[in-house]
């Protein structure tokens, strides 16, 4: 997910036309700056780009229409929502609490936060707090002094200091130990510590941002983790979608990977239809992470320039059947059976939509791109259950 540059995160006025790549990206005309070439010349490099014939799907033609936040790309509504509010918490104070299954991109959004903030020139550090035990993790976090353990043969600063006047991410917070919790609500109110065999105080500078992929209000419950820690950190708290929930941006991200991963002195390879169908057809339990080692692994035994199918790793292709998802019954006429597979796929297309907005009808018609009149008489002919959509959404 990581880009070099930052882009503008708003909606791009990029267009393509066409469904294999045997169409020319036209751009829209109209919103230009003033800056901006003359019209004619615009439509004059339009048509001097290239036409792909054979259907592979490229790079730069999934990129071109891309939706990018400082490190993070999505073309996601939800992952747009995301973008808004970075953009207006990045410069404040307050401590902000990433919620995300494992591989969703916390890290990277956390330090979207931080590049976009007026701390971008100060580190980055980031702790995983599930990976040490409590007295490893405490010398991590906050230094040591010299002889105060064995092995302590000077003073050591931790990772609090190392971040003065930046951000520190304090990944998989649910991991942390009870007795650390404790210590670390102590820091954030006071913004001082002292270290590991000290008694002088440290005094820090420091944004925390928190991310974990674990229900804390459950953990909460259980006694596994302190109510007054989390309303600590859960000042501003970020929901990042899955994989699975933002099929969108698949076909994106495989694009960026692609050229992430291209063989230096050649160009990114690109992905056959056959592919692209399988990496759209899997639910990515491991999320963007899962889907970046897919196309690493691709790329790398792909050596004409094409992913195919037999490129991928086996759990994408194993039972799969991408050149025939549905059966051909000849004793239904070929009109009939067109309008069965739209109708079918209608039908899941907006059962897709009602779970990523939670069962808001308005925000469905959004992302449907119909109104909302016509999203509610296709729920009514359907029969979907928005209120059920809602509740499995939650229980999930």
């Amino acid at each position: 997910m990581i880009l070099a540059s930052k882009s503008d995160h708003r909606p791009s006025e990029l267009r393509v036309l066409g469904e294999n790549g045997d169409g020319l990206a036209g751009e829209a005309l109209d919103g230009q700056s003033s800056n901006d070439s003359h019209p004619a010349e615009r439509i004059l490099r339009i048509l001097q780009r290239p036409i792909f014939l054979d259907g592979a799907i490229t790079g730069q033609q999934e990129l071109n229409g891309r939706h990018t936040f400082q490190n993070v790309v999505s073309n996601n509504p939800c992952m747009l929502e995301v973008f808004d509010l970075i953009a207006q918490i990045a410069d404040l104070m307050s401590t902000v609490l990433i919620i995300g299954e494992t591989g969703t991109g916390k890290e990277e959004v956390a330090r979207a936060i931080h590049l976009s903030s007026n701390r971008r020139d100060g580190p980055f550090v980031a702790v995983n707090c599930g990976a040490l035990n409590e007295n490893l993790l405490e010398s991590e976090l906050f230094g040591h002094e010299k002889g105060s353990f064995t092995g302590a043969a000077g003073r050591r600063k931790g990772r609090f200091e190392v971040a003065d006047g930046g951000t520190l991410l304090l990944d998989e917070i649910g991991d942390m130990p009870m007795a650390m919790q404790v210590r670390l609500l102590r820091v954030l109110q006071e913004r001082r510590f002292e270290r590991v065999g000290g008694t002088e105080p440290v005094a820090i500078n420091v944004r925390v941002i928190a991310a974990t992929h674990r229900d804390l209000e459950k953990l909460i419950a259980q006694g596994k983790f302190r109510d007054d820690l989390y309303y600590r950190l859960n000042v501003i708290r970020i929901d990042l979608p899955r994989l699975r929930d933002r099929p969108e941006d698949i076909r994106l991200l495989a694009a960026h990977f692609c050229q992430k991963f291209a063989r230096f002195g050649y160009p990114p390879v690109e992905l056959s239809p056959e592919a692209m169908d399988l990496l759209l057809h899997c639910p990515w339990p491991g999320n963007v992470r899962q889907l970046e080692n897919a196309i690493e692994r691709a790329c790398a035994m792909a050596l004409d320039g094409v992913i195919r199918p037999k490129n991928l790793p086996p759990e994408l292709t194993r039972g799969s059947d991408v050149k025939h998802p549905f059966q051909i019954d000849l004793s239904h006429s070929l009109i009939d059976q067109i309008a069965e597979l739209i109708a079918a796929f209608e039908k899941r297309y907006i059962q897709q939509a009602l779970r990523q907005t939670r069962g808001h009808v308005g925000k469905c018609a959004t992302i449907c791109g119909v109104s909302r009149r016509t999203i509610s008489a296709k729920i009514a002919h359907y029969e979907l259950d928005k209120a059920s959509l809602k509740r499995v959404e939650e229980q999930q």
